[in-house]
């Protein structure tokens, strides 16, 4: 059987319907919420669209309330089923794009849309995988089930209300992250750290006046812009103007400043990434921060300013929080502030999206962190957690698995771990498996984000064998 011709044969269905799904600006909208729409308007959409999609193929189609929807394929009497898990949930639009995110548009051998890589041409490719199993007349002796989940990018909600109401899969995939097969995920703490709300003695007031301070627009993701509202007498701010110019031209920073007559505006433009991989970023927010900290400010900015610098300016690993750690199977900790904020007015605070080994416990971590903040008078807001997630080399479906990725790429199917957190981990026998092979730029959550055409039709080719062998697999 050739897989990959059997994909290319159906490449414009796939490109049309893609892009169909790409034009859904399907991120979460809690002002358009609504009874079968739990996470807004845009989300229902791309979920009815796919189960649409799926139920005119002939597979089984249900939606849970919005929250989550699947659709079946293979003997209905089948006692175990085999679930894809993917995600038309994205992430919301920031940065400079050259084509509208939610007009996706084709060119140089790509497909460029918010959601193009994230999770949405994946989730195409294993549509369209069990098409072809079905278009095949492949017998299967499993169920194969296509899960469509909602709320990937913030709580996963979706998967929680999918757990509620319907039986485990017998093992299953996600194509939420790389080739080979990813068989472990690290843990995760997120959480705001939050400064305390004290009145401005008239003896503690400093040469500098922070009115705001604003960096990063979601938890996970490494922050491109920050800016900082600053007042002082205009003598001041001159210098203040002056220093940051030359602080951006010493560290090759793109800043900018906004004069005012009694305050200025300090811009910093940094590089996105994923939370899972801050060290491929330039986080805006602290490096504004790292300038600002060295300047005589009020007992609440000084406070902010100078913690925030010590906990997390140039470490990611979280070793100023004292909680350092790695292992063989896994790799380092690793921290990334997302969100920053100052306002004398309203809530100061930063965000930590800490992803941690296997070797690691959340509760260890987390007493470690609060012996920190209890010396500097902070106060952690409950976290979200979620506990490291390993699959054993030996289990059947990855040896099945790592039998087709080697027969349909001549590479070896070597095991991964992420720092990411996909569904597999909701499932106890659950793996990531591509999109990206070894070696390729990943653009989820940044500016331009794209899905090469060729790593489409690929995908869809090894899916859909991988289903046919997985949906005969002796259990």
């Amino acid at each position: 059987m050739d897989w990959y011709q059997e994909a290319s044969g159906r490449k414009a269905a796939i490109l049309h319907d893609l892009q169909g799904l790409l034009a859904i600006p399907s991120v979460y909208d809690a002002e358009t919420a609504a009874p079968g729409q739990p996470m807004g308007r845009g989300i229902g959409e791309a979920l009815r669209f796919m189960l649409d999609l799926c139920a005119a193929e002939g597979f089984r189609v249900r939606n849970l309330d919005g929250y989550v929807g699947y659709a079946e394929y293979g003997p209905e009497d089948a006692e175990h089923y085999i679930a894809v898990l993917s995600h038309l949930d994205v992430v919301p639009v920031s940065g400079e794009w050259t084509t509208p995110p939610f007009e996706p548009d084709v060119r140089d051998g790509k497909i460029f849309a918010r959601g193009a890589i994230d999770d949405k041409g994946p989730a195409m490719a294993s549509f369209y995988a069990l098409k072809i199993v079905k278009d095949l007349g492949l017998p299967l002796r499993h169920r194969i089930r296509l899960i469509f989940g909602t709320d990937e990018e913030k709580t996963h909600r979706c998967m929680e209300k999918y757990k509620e109401l319907e039986p485990m899969p017998a093992f299953g995939f996600t194509p939420d992250a790389d080739f080979p097969i990813v068989s472990a995920e690290k843990g995760q703490i997120n959480t705001r750290i939050l400064f305390p709300q004290e009145p401005e003695t008239p003896d503690a007031k400093g040469e500098y006046e922070l009115l705001s301070f604003r960096s990063g627009v979601v938890a996970n993701m490494v922050p491109e812009a920050a800016e900082a509202v600053v007042a002082g007498e205009e003598g001041a701010l001159q210098v203040l103007e002056q220093a940051y110019r030359a602080y951006c031209n010493d560290h090759g920073y793109k800043g900018g400043v906004e004069t005012g007559e009694q305050a200025i505006k300090l811009y910093m433009a940094g590089k996105a990434a994923h939370g899972m991989e801050p060290e491929l970023g330039m986080n805006a927010g602290l490096a504004l921060i790292h300038f600002l900290k060295n300047y005589s400010w009020g007992e609440s900015a000084g406070h902010y300013l100078h913690t925030v610098d010590t906990f997390l300016y140039d470490d990611v690993h979280g070793r100023a929080l004292g909680i350092a750690m790695e292992d063989e199977l896994s790799g380092k900790l690793t921290v990334n502030s997302g969100i920053l904020q100052f306002d004398p007015r309203g809530e100061t605070f930063f965000h930590i999206n800490l992803r941690f080994p296997v070797c690691g416990s959340y509760e260890e971590i987390l007493k470690r962190i609060s012996v920190k903040l209890e010396e500097h008078r902070l106060a952690m807001e409950p976290p979200s957690l979620k506990k490291p997630h390993h699959v054993p080399g030996d289990h059947p479906m990855i040896q099945a698995m790592q039998a087709v990725y080697e027969a349909e790429t001549g590479q070896r199917a070597n095991l991964l771990s992420t720092g990411g957190g996909t569904y597999a981990a909701h499932f106890p026998m659950g793996v990531a498996f591509g999109p990206l092979f070894p070696g390729m730029e990943s653009t989820a959550h940044q500016p331009n984000e794209y899905m090469e055409i060729e790593l489409l039709l690929r995908c869809t080719a090894i899916y859909a064998r991988t289903l046919n062998e997985l949906g005969n697999l002796e259990i």
